[in-house]
């Protein structure tokens, strides 16, 4: 379910690059796109992935009377969260983007910031209905949570169309909007049965400090996990015109490859994971974590080498038409050289960090996530300012394969050294609770 919710998206995705790529192609307005939508972009997926990651987790765990007030209580709370950090990115807007885009030139700039005043709702959408993806998650109601990125897509495109003549370029942000509130209804709709026997269980208390550990824990890892992408995206602006949208193209492309290779694998890994661990299962869950890392490997390093050897022909072949010409596809062909080998350090620490997270073990993901974007800045810093394209992102790719062999080794260096067990034995009286597999 989640592998056809993501091909949907993929493919919806493909036509909203395509359309993007005709009408700015990879001019300066461009670059204030990619600024202004990059960041929001990222931080919709980083709280979609807090709410999956750390909140499904949290809910199985619990017999239906708990879970019932921490969904209720959680609900509101991560709710006006979510409303004040939309509201900081609209009145904070521009020194945002100055911050984001240090290069842009002062009519980009100005116009990356209207941008980013219309896409400041989705914030509150997409993390609303991220709240209501983690209640369908419980009950293993896969379908509507995957069409996050199909919803985006598509009305992203439907109303960057409608409206290109009108608003120009802010139609696209509009749409990106729009896209998120479709989603969080979407969601909200179709987990109404079971807010409904929820509110039908007595409540017990759950403190604030509880709903908000796990999940902060998970934003701050994932919250790393951008930065090493906004760094490179921040500094592209600084390496000419063209240069912040390219790695934009470039980075779109392999965030698809990396969303289909980690999302089915660890949205359905990570409850069962969590399911083995309340039954003191952690062994057998040690053992769903390795065989997924090495399947994970396999298939990340295939497509890292496809995706270098026929990158110009791909690019050419989806982009290359309207506004996007010849020589975009050299530039964005340029920046994939240094950029693809990240897929294989992104999609194996993804799938290692969430499994860790499910097992309640937290501390070496974090830790491991400063690794990519300290290495990146240091890297970016001795370049200077970049001149061949294949180097903007070489010390993203570097930091993300560090990160990850970092993790690894402190990971089977610990196991190695200690027996992995659970400090203690679980409260065997909610197994009656769990979602159990056929």
């Amino acid at each position: 379910m989640v592998g056809a919710g993501i091909l949907l998206g993929n493919i919806t995705g493909f036509f909203r690059v395509v359309v993007q790529a005709y009408l700015l192609g990879t001019h300066a307005r461009a670059d204030a796109l990619a600024v202004a939508i990059g960041p929001v972009d990222t931080l919709n997926n980083a709280i979609i992935n807090t709410m999956l990651v750390s909140f499904v987790p949290m809910l199985m765990l619990r017999p239906a009377a708990d879970r019932a007030f921490v969904f209720a209580r959680a609900s509101r709370l991560f709710a006006r969260i979510f409303l004040a950090a939309g509201a900081a990115i609209a009145i904070f807007a521009p020194m945002l983007i100055s911050i984001l885009g240090p290069g842009l030139a002062p009519s980009e700039h100005d116009q990356a910031v209207v941008l980013l005043r219309v896409l400041s709702p989705a914030t509150l959408f997409a993390g609303s209905s991220a709240i209501f993806s983690a209640l369908l998650y419980t009950e293993r109601r896969f379908l509507v949570p995957a069409l996050y990125q199909t919803c985006l897509n598509g009305a992203t495109i439907i109303v960057g169309l409608s409206f290109w003549r009108i608003v120009g370029v802010s139609g696209l942000v509009l749409g990106y909007s729009v896209g998120a509130g479709i989603q969080l209804l979407l969601t909200w709709w179709f987990s109404r049965d079971l807010r409904r026997i929820l509110r039908s269980e007595p409540r017990t208390p759950v403190e604030v400090a509880d709903l908000l550990a796990k999940p902060g824990a998970f934003l701050l890892y994932a919250g790393l996990i951008s930065a090493n992408i906004l760094v490179t995206r921040a500094f592209a602006t600084h390496a000419g015109p063209g240069m912040a949208a390219a790695f934009d193209y470039c980075l779109r492309c392999i965030s698809v490859v990396v969303a289909y290779m980690v999302y089915p694998a660890a949205n359905s890994l990570t409850p069962e994971i969590a399911r083995l661990r309340g039954l003191n299962q952690t062994p057998h869950a040690w053992r769903l974590i390795n065989k997924s890392v090495g399947l994970m490997a396999i298939a990340a390093v295939a497509s890292c080498a496809v995706g270098i050897m026929l990158r110009t022909p791909i690019i050419s072949f989806m982009f290359e038409r309207g506004s996007f010409t010849p020589e975009s596809t050299r530039l964005v062909s340029g920046v994939f050289l240094g950029f693809a080998p990240s897929i294989v350090g992104w999609a194996l620490m993804e799938l290692m960090s969430r499994c860790f997270f499910a097992l309640d073990r937290p501390k070496m993901p974090i830790a491991a996530a400063f690794i990519p974007v300290t290495i990146n800045v240091a890297i970016l810093s001795l370049m200077g300012k970049v001149t061949n394209p294949a180097l903007l992102g070489l010390g993203t790719s570097i930091g993300m394969l560090a990160g990850f062999v970092a993790l690894f080794g402190a990971i089977y260096f610990r196991r190695g050294a200690t027996p992995v067990q659970t400090s203690e034995p679980e409260d065997l009286s909610i197994l009656a609770n769990l979602p159990r597999r056929g």
